[in-house]
């Protein structure tokens, strides 16, 4: 047998355990057919195959992100959108003017990133900042977590919303004293009005969509997971056609994992079950909330918030529990592995009851992966009942270092010490996996590996010393959640995640070994080239 490619390396780094090794590796009709020494190798070299010498530049298992938003990802790092954090509610007022010149008047205008807790002033905003400036045209800021959705009057009546109306369920509008609507809409309610928003033309949508598969491969992501950006009925973001449409064009270098809303009507989920099964479109599972987020006091706790803003105050949940648990155990029936978005600590401990209920009642799922996302607080007990039940938490590193103090301010130093206890899931054998929950914060891959060692920020280090600092990890740790855990979130491990004879051949070749440097040297790493099936689809200039 003749390789088609040949990469050799002095730090290959499987994911299969916490050391690089010297040698080779070799690929042909696109997946690995050898790991070991360059000697080895030597018998697969034929006269067209391709050897690249990469020294001691190390070569890893592509990266995976086992969770992001991939539609929203795509518009809001296209020109449709404007991003803005801001210091202040006017700053983000002020950060649409140069999109109000170009976007024609009768479409949206979209602004993303505001956080008020970050604000000068860390009051919520209001539609009167946007109504002075924008009164004749609709505009949607969504918030930098994607759960609160921020509009102007115009915005509010283009969705024909008044005081009158009805929220979804789990959802809410914002009021003032007098009972009339603020502009916000929380969980359920923004989800509910994002796709009106968001009614881009489809060139506007696959432009999008094609430029952010550059950005992934750039950053050495060789597949994501598309997670559903809904609880309740109707067009959860999971785009399945312009993916097909990417595909036929030989423009999807990226592989998909989908997973769109769980419901009681599963059609959806068994036709795409039937449909996409592919090696680089595939559904793979099924997603539903359980609660909210932190910041907005909308995540579940089992004992009121620190700064309760009111007596009693321990959050909500999106999905009401008695459905979610029908929901979970009609998945559970059909074999369809279940992602529960679960932030709160009683949110996680009501969704890991229904995972014991489903396995009870229906065993073990035959294929896939039964996953909790963000799980940013623990009662202490749940974090082993994760291995008992064998499901998988799927984190994002980048999340920790967002508001640090922000945390410890809602829930208390005592809580804080059990907030993303990556070092906690290595003790005890836990599966975990990472992401970013883009476009929340960027795909930047040095970033989730260095708040996951570093436990500190990108932008300035802080805290010294690291945030928690009982929970770090090493780089090979780090870099196995990143690659073969997220493989396992995708149940996929059998294909992807690591380096080894059988697997397909996607690789991020990086310009440090990232096991071999001081952890705070992560950041300036360089992803220098990125293969999906052995096949080239990034390189640095």
């Amino acid at each position: 047998m003749q390789a088609d490619l040949i990469l050799q390396s002095t730090a290959i780094f499987t994911s299969t355990g916490d050391e690089t090794l010297a040698g080779a590796v070799a690929v042909t009709g696109g997946k690995i057919v050898y790991v070991g020494p360059v000697e080895g190798a030597g018998a697969l070299k034929g006269p067209d195959t391709r050897v690249l010498d990469l020294g001691g530049s190390m070569l890893a298992p592509g990266f995976h992100d086992s969770h992001l938003h991939f539609f929203l990802s795509a518009i809001y790092d296209s020109p449709c959108v404007v991003f803005c954090e801001g210091r202040s509610e006017q700053d983000c007022v002020d950060a649409l003017g140069p999109l109000a010149a170009v976007r024609p008047k009768e479409e949206w205008l979209v602004c993303h990133g505001w956080y008020h807790p970050l604000w000068a002033d860390p009051r919520e905003p209001s539609k009167q900042s946007l109504d002075a400036v924008y009164p004749d045209r609709p505009v949607a800021m969504t918030s930098g977590d994607l759960h609160t959705l921020w509009l102007n009057s115009k915005g509010l009546e283009r969705l024909g919303l008044t005081s009158d109306s009805v929220p979804p369920e789990g959802g809410r509008y914002g009021k003032d004293e007098n009972g009339q609507l603020t502009g916000l809409l929380y969980e359920a309610a923004s989800d509910e009005a994002l796709p009106k928003v968001f009614a881009f033309s489809e060139a506007e949508t696959c432009s999008a969509y094609r430029a952010f598969v550059k950005k992934l491969n750039a950053q050495g992501i060789t597949s994501v997971c598309d997670m559903s950006t809904m609880a309740g009925s109707g067009p959860d973001l999971v785009r399945e056609d312009i993916y097909l449409r990417l595909q036929q064009a030989g423009q999807l270098t990226v592989r998909v994992h989908m997973f769109p809303t769980l419901l009681d009507d599963l059609s959806r989920p068994q036709w795409m079950r039937r449909t996409f099964t592919g090696e680089t479109l595939r559904f793979c599972g099924v997603k539903q909330f359980s609660d909210g987020v932190s910041s907005t006091h909308t995540a579940y706790l089992k004992e009121p918030y620190s700064n309760a803003y009111f007596p009693g105050d321990r959050g909500c949940t999106v999905t009401p529990p008695e459905t979610l648990r029908r929901l979970v155990l009609k998945a559970a029936q059909q074999g369809f592995p279940v992602r529960i978005h679960t932030i709160g600590d009683e949110a996680i401990h009501q969704a890991l009851d229904y995972f014991e209920e489903a396995r009870a009642k229906y065993g073990p799922l035959p294929a896939g992966q039964n996953c909790l996302e963000h799980l940013e607080n623990f009662q202490p007990a749940d974090i082993a009942r994760l291995r008992e039940l064998d499901v998988l938490a799927a984190c994002q590193p980048p999340h920790m270092v967002l508001d640090p103090e922000g945390v410890e301010r809602d829930l208390g130093p005592q809580r804080a010490r059990y907030m993303w206890p990556f070092c906690t899931y290595e003790r005890l054998g836990i599966k975990y996996a990472f992401g970013t929950d883009s476009p929340v914060v960027g795909i930047d891959s040095m970033n989730v590996l260095y708040d996951a060692v570093t436990r500190q920020s990108p932008v300035d280090g802080s805290p010294k010393g690291g945030w928690q600092p009982h929970e770090k990890i090493t780089a090979a740790q780090a870099l196995r959640a990143y690659t073969r855990g997220s493989a396992m979130a995708a149940g996929r491990l059998s294909e992807l995640g690591t380096i080894e004879p059988g697997k397909l051949a996607d690789l991020v070749v990086l310009d440090k070994n990232l096991l071999a440097i001081d952890p705070q040297e992560i950041l300036s790493a360089r992803v220098v080239m990125t293969l999906l099936g052995g096949e080239i689809v990034y390189q640095a200039d």
